[in-house]
């Protein structure tokens, strides 16, 4: 079930963001009076899902879930009709368009791309508004390090200061900014001290490929809070907001160590010491093979998050500030898939990866979050300088105004098909890393 909400959602997102970039193609066309011969919702090789035609303009959606596109007369695209190219230019053509009308056709789906991000920032903040973990929030405690974050250097209870110099406020946002900064140093407090660790060389390329949401994770004390069926702590005679402070003698004060400690003795009986109020008790309770004794806790009641509400006119320059810092993190990382160090494009994905950031359950925040993500995306994308993508054609677009001499129709009809390869390969290489991943 949980495959299909996800499969679902990228489906929806996928539309929405094609729909608007391709609307924002079709609105600039009927600005300068092109005539759009069809709008469709992906792609329709031999046959349409449905199709119906208004005025000069047949919309539909096909079976293949690629993408979508706009056929504009009198442009050499992806349908590569070269038949229509042979006859005399006709005034509502878009090769009749001044080259200034033509560029403003050709950004008009990135454009809307980028004015829908912020649309949706505004609408999220306006609505839900923020939510994140304040790192000063998990430094009363300090920090929990997988392997990974363990040999990048950290270790369990450390404090993390900052990262590459810098102050990272949302604890969730750290691995991003070493990432994306390609940081070289981490600052931070253990045992009193202030460190600074060096990041070994390999680490952050390992950190782009590593799938564990809990590379850093809050530590936190603990209090039980409930019970799961059949609970053999329960059984033993643990009550709620009872604290486990050791197993077999091995002290627990956080969480982290009573989840090691339970592991290290799967299938045993264990002697918990418990505080309960003032008093300090003993129970013998049977660990399970898979490492569990059936409690449950809510780590959210040791901190506090940090909540800030918009109103709409509030939400309104925050969204803008949101798109900005969405493109500039995206560029980013577009750059690190030609670091040496990072390696970045050993973990380019197509559409099972694109689908995996969704959620397992319909969370609507989330949903329209990582909509707003694909869709800067979609915009940066399409802006590369790369035949077939509107990016080719700005770019033969900009050198015509610069020289005054347009390219010939045979000319761009060699640069799409280059384009148009190009394109395929680079779906080919990320769809089938992905299938290479699962087989993994």
């Amino acid at each position: 079930m949980d495959i299909f909400i996800k499969i679902a959602q990228l489906l929806l997102s996928l539309s929405i963001l094609v729909v608007f970039h391709e609307f924002g193609h079709f609105i600039a066309a009927k600005i300068f009076k092109t005539r759009v011969e069809k709008f469709y919702l992906f792609f329709n090789p031999w046959f349409s899902l449905f199709k119906f035609k208004y005025k000069d303009t047949e919309y539909g959606m096909g079976w293949l879930p690629l993408g979508g596109y706009v056929k504009i007369s009198g442009m050499i695209d992806e349908s590569m009709d070269k038949e229509a190219m042979k006859q005399e230019p006709q005034p509502w053509e878009f090769r009749s368009k001044p080259a200034w009308q033509r560029l403003i056709i050709m950004v008009g789906g990135v454009t809307v791309n980028v004015l829908l991000a912020i649309a949706i920032y505004i609408g999220i903040l306006a609505m839900w508004g923020e939510q994140y973990l304040p790192t000063s929030e998990v430094n009363k405690y300090g920090i929990v390090a997988d392997t990974l974050a363990q040999e990048m250097g950290l270790q369990n209870g450390d404090r993390i200061l900052l990262v590459n110099g810098q102050f990272v406020n949302d604890f969730n946002k750290i691995p991003m900014v070493l990432i994306l900064e390609e940081a070289k140093t981490m600052q931070v407090e253990r045992d009193g001290k202030t460190l600074d660790l060096a990041i070994p060389e390999g680490i952050l390329g390992k950190l782009v490929k590593h799938r564990d949401p809990d590379f850093l994770s809050p530590r936190f004390p603990f209090e039980v809070e409930g019970f799961l069926n059949k609970s053999a702590a329960k059984e033993a005679g643990v009550e709620l907001l009872d604290r486990i402070i050791s197993i077999n003698g091995k002290p627990t004060n956080y969480f982290d160590e009573f989840v090691l400690a339970v592991k290290s003795h799967k299938g045993e009986m264990v002697e918990a010491a418990v505080v309960r109020a003032d008093d300090t008790l003993l129970f013998n309770i049977q660990v399970s093979e898979e490492g569990m004794v059936g409690i449950s806790i809510n780590p959210t009641k040791y901190f506090k998050f940090e909540e800030k509400k918009y109103n709409l006119i509030q939400a309104i320059p925050a969204g803008f500030v949101k798109t900005y810092d969405g493109i500039g993190n995206y560029l980013k990382q577009l750059k690190l898939l030609f670091s040496p160090e990072v390696k970045a494009y050993e973990s380019v994905g197509g559409f099972i990866t694109i689908g995996s950031i969704f959620p397992a359950t319909w969370d609507w925040p989330a949903f329209w979050r990582l909509t707003a993500f694909l869709s800067i995306m979609l915009a940066i994308l399409n802006l590369l300088p790369i035949p077939a993508l509107d990016g080719g054609h700005v770019m033969f677009l900009a050198y015509e105004i610069v020289s005054g001499r347009k390219p010939s129709d045979k000319f761009m009809e060699y640069a799409q098909i280059t384009g148009m390869v190009i394109l395929f390969a680079l779906l080919i290489f990320a769809n089938g890393s992905d299938v290479i991943r699962l087989f993994k």
